[in-house]
């Protein structure tokens, strides 16, 4: 025995009990009190001491206080009031017993102050008192009530003697605490009296009590029950919980999600969430009439089996009439079901596999509130307890409408901003290409990525065939997200494509754009200031004749070339404002691409994200691009899977690859024509031999027509030097002629005594497109040929 073991002190009698029912420990006071060493009772049934047992010694579950007769050492017996409860482990275990009997006191050394023991044991409130050896020397009736045991068996017991080891050695320690500085403290614990069914809360004052010389004799602990200001604390926590947890994204199952996980175990044990069926156009005005539809978008449960039902999330569930969940949607408010009142039986003699799962979890309480946000119902979250034994009360029921009334509104907004992020979508995919042009001079591959979180943006892309078998590429980005900046980027496409079809220079066609984008500013601040638009925009035209790109960028990142074999890099680009600053010029760069070259444009969403250098992103997009010798596709992928941060873009991503493809100089005929009237026919007898040579006889007599007047017109009303140029692919014929005059001919219609003007109208009706171009040196006046329309 330690004599500084509290365990062995003599004026409590104390004994463990393990779980086979075996003494494992034995105090001197249970010595002094029955007389066994306890070398003599160590490791023997309990039940040997009891005077009158037959059998093992019956342990409690939790705690047990009554008198027993017990077997003294010298053959008589003993009457004793005993306390037993059961203490768990550390550990894992079964646990085991203490039981303890108060022995005779003695001196207590309390100060024997009249109006202290008059306000001990007279006061409303639950009160005890401990002496310096945190022995109980005193309770009065309140505090007895409160631990269910009867005042006159406590003195000399201590706090761990009374009840759980947690609970009471937290109670032992601030004793301890208040008896060595002689200040009071305060504490807050939770006990379950007897008689209640679920645990009150409770604050204890724990005060010093002083001799004459002021020397701490004691202590008084004094509890007060804050039952009701605790619940309503933790009531509004949780308000504040939810607010906090539900809605974090705008994602209808995630947040439903939400409401369940906070809603447990904090307020149920079980609690699903089931919204109405989109098709059924997801929400309804007014009442809903049984039986009614629903899709499970949540649940969330105690235990890892689902109590209330075996529905999985994206199930539809149909409640028949006199279920919880139909009857709140039919009533238009929350209805509170008891399971031992009978309240299901209509509904569960209906639905057997139901009512099984029902009493297999042991749910006895089921509340249904109607999610209700903006006038209109969306669905319904269900509640059920089966471990918390008390059923929902008023305030559980106000409660689960507050929280579930601001989730209905943030699930809303969800499926608000959900529609309306499909529309813009749907209006964003709409204004975009559908598929690439096939070209001979390049081969191209693209992609596009909404972002994650703030929706579909103004980011476009596209491939514009022009004349000379030359094309134009182009990237851009609205700035903004949403419908209007979609609408804003189909007004930009669109007039991209108007000025590249009149082939503007890739400067020039910046310049337009940006006064396009100053005038939509203007429309778009009225008379409130100035406008919300902004735009970048990067434009580049690939001539596969003599392989020479010009690229032109309005506040755009720049291309990445991955030259054949080589490693990929940026072109060195003039950096033009962002459009819609107006007033600033735009300058073009030249260079000659080889064969097989890979052009790269993209916007920023894909290299850019929070928490991410811009560098670094651009480290990743080169080292993703390098050595892109493989189909594009795979290319567009890879660059997006290595790219793109975990979790998805923050803004949305165009990505367009090019491979460049030049064409053989075979395919490439060129004249140069004197001004002479009279050379005409020589020249349609040289087109036809090259056509010959081309293999291409069958357009010989649509080509003859086309270049004989295209080269007469240039001839009578152009200027010298002319040029005249064949092109042809696999499916294409183009004629190009060419000279100094810089006014473009004008398709008319000829009246019927005019000997001229029918030229051009021949013109176009034997060729697939025809049109102009002006160079720095004057005009070129082409014609494209269908080849398989001439077989």
């Amino acid at each position: 025995m330690r004599p500084d073991d509290p365990f062995d002190d003599a004026v409590t009698a104390r004994a463990v009990i393990a779980a086979d029912g075996t003494l494992t420990r034995w105090s001197e006071g249970a010595r002094l009190l029955l007389g066994h060493r306890p070398e003599e009772v160590v490791g023997r049934p309990a039940a040997d001491l009891l005077a009158d047992s037959t059998g093992p010694l019956p342990l409690p579950e939790d705690r047990w206080s009554g008198t027993l007769v017990l077997r003294h050492r010298d053959g008589g017996t003993v009457s004793a009031w005993v306390l037993a409860h059961h203490r768990q482990p550390s550990g894992d275990g079964p646990g085991e017993w203490l039981a303890v009997t108060p022995l005779e006191a003695t001196d207590h050394n309390l100060p024997d102050d009249p109006l202290v023991r008059k306000a001990v044991f007279q006061s409303p409130c639950a009160t005890m008192v401990f002496d310096q050896g945190l022995r109980l020397r005193g309770v009065n009736d309140a505090m007895a009530r409160l631990l269910g045991l009867p005042a006159d068996h406590l003195r000399g017991l201590r706090p761990t003697d009374i009840g759980g080891r947690a609970q009471h050695s937290e109670l032992e320690r601030q004793l301890r605490h208040v008896l060595r500085t002689g200040r009071p403290h305060d504490m807050q614990t939770h006990m379950k009296a007897r008689a209640e069914a679920h645990p009150h809360a409770w604050l204890a004052r724990l005060a010093p009590l002083t001799d004459r010389s002021g020397r701490v004799r004691g202590v008084c602990v004094t509890a007060h029950d804050f039952t009701e200001q605790y619940r309503a604390r933790e009531r509004l926590l949780l308000v504040n919980e939810a607010s906090s947890r539900i809605g974090t994204t705008l994602d209808v199952t995630r947040t439903a999600q939400e409401l369940a996980e906070v809603c447990v175990p904090a307020l149920a044990d079980f609690v699903s969430v089931e919204l109405l069926e989109p098709e059924d156009g997801g929400e309804a005005s007014g009442r809903l009439t049984p039986p009614v539809s629903l899709r499970r978008v949540a649940r969330q449960a105690l235990t890892r089996d689902t109590p209330s039902d075996s529905a999985q999330v994206g199930e539809v569930i149909v409640y028949p009439e006199n279920s919880p969940q139909a009857d709140s949607l039919a009533a238009g408010h929350s209805i509170v079901a008891s399971v031992p009142a009978g309240d299901l039986d209509s509904w569960l003699s209906e639905d057997e596999t139901q009512a099984r799962r029902i009493e297999k979890f042991g749910v006895h309480a089921i509340l249904s509130v109607p999610l209700q946000a903006r006038g209109t119902t969306l669905g319904v979250a269900a509640f059920a307890r089966f471990s918390q034994p008390e059923a929902f009360t008023h305030d559980d029921v106000l409660l689960a409408e507050e929280v579930t009334a601001r989730a209905a509104v943030c699930i809303d907004n969800a499926r608000r901003y959900s529609r309306e992020r499909e529309t813009t979508l749907t209006l964003q995919r709409s204004l975009l290409p559908r598929t690439l042009p096939r070209t001979a001079a390049l081969e191209a591959a693209s992609r596009y990525l909404p972002a994650a979180r703030s929706g579909v943006g103004g980011d476009w892309f596209d491939v514009i065939p022009l004349s000379g078998m030359r094309v134009a590429m182009v990237v851009g980005d609205v700035v903004g997200h949403g419908i209007q900046a979609s609408a804003t980027m189909g007004r930009l496409r669109t007039a991209v494509r108007t000025l590249a079809d009149i082939d503007l220079a890739p400067d020039e066609l910046l310049t337009h754009l940006d006064d396009l984008v100053l005038h939509l500013s203007e429309e778009a601040a009225g008379d409130s200031g100035p406008g919300e638009v902004g735009a970048t925009c990067l434009y580049a035209v690939y001539d596969p004749v003599s392989r020479r790109c010009t690229l032109s960028r309005a506040g755009h990142p720049p291309p990445v070339l991955i030259p054949p074999g080589g490693t990929a890099h940026h072109l060195e680009l003039p950096s033009g404002p962002p459009l819609g600053l107006g007033g600033l010029p735009f300058e073009s760069a030249e260079f000659e691409l080889a064969d097989d070259s890979v052009l790269a444009f993209y916007t920023d969403g894909l290299v850019t994200s929070r928490g991410r250098d811009p560098d670094q992103g651009e480290v990743l997009l080169l080292e993703a691009l390098s050595g892109a010798s493989g189909p594009l596709d795979e290319t567009c992928d890879r660059v997006l899977n290595s790219v793109l941060a975990p979790g998805g873009a923050t803004d949305d991503v165009a990505l367009l690859l090019a491979r460049l493809r030049g064409l053989p100089s075979s395919q490439v005929a060129t004249w140069d024509i004197p001004a002479d009237p009279a050379l005409v026919a020589p020249i349609r007898k040289q087109v036809l031999d090259q056509l010959a040579a081309w293999e291409l006889t069958e357009a010989s007599f649509t080509a003859e027509l086309v270049v004989s007047e295209l080269v007469t017109n240039a001839i009578r009303y152009g200027a010298p030097p002319i040029r005249l140029r064949l092109i042809h692919d696999e499916a294409t014929l183009i004629c190009e002629v060419s000279d100094a005059n810089h006014t473009a001919p004008h398709l008319r219609r000829a009246k019927t005594w005019d000997e001229g003007g029918r030229g051009l109208l021949l013109v176009a009706q034997l060729t697939q497109r025809w049109g102009t171009r002006h160079t720095a040196e004057g005009k070129t006046i082409w014609a494209e040929l269908t080849l398989a329309d001439m077989e």
